[in-house]
């Protein structure tokens, strides 16, 4: 129960404690949230508790895909992707150096500013009760406008594999769309919403962490696991500038079990600095720019089997890539 409790508490967009809002529709972010409640993938990604209770055949999934989606002479169209490939380094970027190479790169004319908006790749895993669950890729892009306004474009596609056709499962049953088919396009009015995240990032490392917090609806100091949570949604509303990003690398510098692990290439072939934290069967992979602290990617990977529901070490629960 606890689990689900703390789900309401986040989607709650008038928290009991916190000193906005009044009475009033729910605003764009509001809805999202409350969305996540009643829509399996976005649990999935925040809970992995709600995934294990889902997934009744998940050991199955790449052989259900060939057998669906495949014939002779052809190979599925999707598959689960493994956990990004680690390559040692003998001098690993500690989160300490990071951070001062951010904040000089904050300092270089012409350094990125601050966006609001996002473009961002996706992969996860898409869970029902009656079914074997699936990995969702799909491309997000937010655009903000002069009045307030935005728009939202979401379309179907793979940088894995361009041009071929994608996997979805929003029609109640697993099918193939072509590469960027749009899944949805929409715009949204002015947000009446002043909080965090929705409200200008500072960056200023002691006010960022307060930022933070606040759209964390907590006062406490955010565990681990609750900044990688907070700053995944940050990054969904938010294309940090230079000196945000030098902000945040001092705050992520100073969070205990974030430790430097090696190098990776993403999955949109960019180089990266990675980070792990392991914490409940999980490891949460942070995939950060080794000369200009911007967070590039984030992975969820189960670290344990549970045999129970299905779920094997090493399956991916989900990815983002941030893009500028």
């Amino acid at each position: 129960m606890a689990d689900e409790l703390d789900l309401l508490r986040r989607a709650d967009p008038v928290p009991a404690h916190g000193p906005h809002y009044g009475d009033g529709p729910l605003d764009h972010t509001a809805e999202r949230r409350l969305a996540a409640l009643l829509n399996e993938r976005p649990a999935a990604r925040r809970r992995p508790r709600f995934v294990w209770s889902l997934a009744a055949a998940t050991a199955a999934v790449v052989t259900v895909l060939a057998l669906l989606f495949s014939g002779p002479g052809t190979t599925p169209a999707v598959a689960a992707p493994r956990p990004l490939t680690i390559r040692a380094d003998a001098t690993p970027v500690s989160l300490t150096e990071l951070a001062a190479r951010a904040a000089r790169q904050a300092q270089e004319q012409g350094a990125p500013k601050l966006r609001k908006g996002t473009h961002v790749q996706s992969w996860s895993m898409g869970m029902s009760d009656d079914k074997p669950p699936v990995t969702l890729p799909e491309e997000r892009v937010v655009r903000w406008k002069a009045d307030g306004s935005h728009t939202e474009l979401v379309v179907a596609t793979d940088p894995r594999h361009p041009g071929r056709p994608v996997l979805r499962d929003d029609a109640g049953a697993p099918h193939l769309v072509e590469d960027g088919h749009v899944l949805t396009r929409q715009t949204y009015p002015p947000s009446w919403s002043d909080a965090p995240p929705e409200s200008t990032p500072p960056h200023d490392a002691a006010r960022l962490r307060a930022y933070l917090q606040e759209a964390a609806y907590t006062k406490a100091t955010l565990t681990t696991p609750e900044l990688l949570d907070v700053i995944d949604e940050l990054l969904d509303r938010w294309t940090l500038g230079a000196r945000e990003s030098a902000a945040l690398a001092r705050i992520l510098a100073d969070t205990d079990g974030l430790r430097p692990v090696g190098r990776v290439t993403d999955r949109l072939g960019r180089s990266g600095a990675a980070y792990a934290y392991d914490s409940g069967g999980t490891r949460r992979l942070l995939i950060m720019s080794p000369s200009t602290g911007q967070v590039l990617g984030l992975e969820t990977v189960f670290t344990k089997a549970d045999p129970e529901y299905g779920v094997k070490a090493g399956d991916v629960m989900d990815y983002s890539a941030w893009m500028r």
